[in-house]
């Protein structure tokens, strides 16, 4: 699994970092350093519940 972060829309809101601070990392502003995330087998599932947590929708999940 893919983590597609699109830096424009972030807020800052840290939800995902909240639920998955191993997988989602802040800037020193407090917003998702850009760039894709390759997510870890086995944490998919907490993956997927933060990138649907994002009220910007800043995030997006790509199976593969």
């Amino acid at each position: 699994m893919k983590v597609i972060v699109d830096r424009e829309k972030c807020q800052g809101h840290a939800r995902c970092w909240a639920l998955a601070p191993e997988i989602f990392h802040l800037d020193e502003e407090g917003y998702i350093t850009p760039g894709d995330i390759d997510v870890p087998e086995g944490k998919e599932q907490i993956a997927g519940r933060a990138v649907r947590s994002c009220p910007e929708r800043a995030l997006q999940s790509v199976n593969g």
